[in-house]
C-alpha cells in the first residue's frame, strides 16, 4: 500500500509541476523547476516506493531485477493514473489546456527521447540501485539534475522532452503533446530505458 501511495503522490506532484511550469511562461527556467520537483519528490517518496514516477524506470527495474512483472504493472498503472489526474487538475486550475506543437522530425525526435531516457534511467540505476553507491545522499539531486540537463538538450529537438510514458499521457491530455505524436516518446522511452538497464547489467555484473 505504501508503495502505491508513494508512487501516486510523487508522480502526481511531479507531473502537475510539469504541466503548470510549461504553461506558466517560465522560459529557460522550466527544465530547472521540473528537475527540482523531481528531486524533492524522490527524496520525499524514495523510502516508500523507490520513487520511480516513470513507467520506463519501472520497466528498467524489472530488467535490473529489482521488480517483478506484476509489481511493475501496478507501478506503471499508478503512475499513469497519477499523470492523468495531474493533467486534469492543471486544466481545472488554468481554465484550459495548451495547443501542442508538432515534432520537427520523427527520426530526430525519436532519437532525442530515446537518448534522454537512456541517460535518465542510467543515472537512476547507478546512483539508486548500484551496490557501490548504496546509501548515498546525492541520488535525488543527481536524478533531478540529469532530467534538467536532458530537458535542456533534447527537449528543443523533440519538442516534447518527456522521457517518461506518464509524462506523455499527461502531456497529451493537457495539450503539451499531440496524440498523433505520442508514439514517438513512448517508444523512445521504452527502448532507451531497456537499453540503459541491459548496459547496467553488463557493466555491473556484481550487482545481479
Amino acid at each position: 500500500m505504501r508503495q502505491v501511495l508513494g508512487e501516486f503522490i510523487g508522480t502526481f506532484f511531479f507531473l502537475l509541476t510539469i504541466c503548470l511550469a510549461v504553461s506558466g511562461g517560465l522560459g529557460t527556467m522550466t527544465p530547472v523547476v521540473i528537475g527540482l520537483a523531481l528531486m524533492t519528490m524522490i527524496y520525499a517518496c524514495g523510502h516508500l516506493s523507490g520513487a520511480h514516477f516513470n513507467p520506463a524506470v519501472s520497466i528498467a527495474m524489472v530488467i535490473r531485477g529489482k521488480l517483478n512483472v506484476g509489481e511493475a504493472v501496478v507501478y506503471a498503472g499508478t503512475q499513469l493514473a497519477a499523470g492523468a489526474l495531474a493533467a486534469g487538475v492543471a486544466i481545472a486550475m488554468k481554465g484550459d489546456g495548451l495547443t501542442p506543437v508538432a515534432v520537427g522530425g520523427a527520426g530526430a525526435a525519436f532519437a532525442a527521447e530515446m537518448l534522454g531516457t537512456f541517460a535518465l534511467v542510467w543515472v537512476v540505476l547507478q546512483v539508486a540501485t548500484a551496490k557501490s553507491t548504496q546509501g548515498n545522499p546525492f541520488y535525488g539531486a543527481a536524478i533531478g539534475l540529469v532530467l534538467a540537463v536532458c530537458a535542456f538538450i533534447f527537449g528543443p529537438i523533440s519538442k516534447i522532452g518527456a522521457f517518461n510514458p506518464a509524462v506523455v499521457l499527461a502531456g497529451a491530455i493537457f495539450g503539451l503533446v499531440r496524440w498523433a505524436d505520442a508514439w514517438i516518446p513512448l517508444l523512445g522511452s521504452v527502448i532507451g530505458a531497456s537499453g540503459a538497464a541491459f548496459v547496467f547489467r553488463a557493466s555491473n555484473p556484481e550487482d545481479r
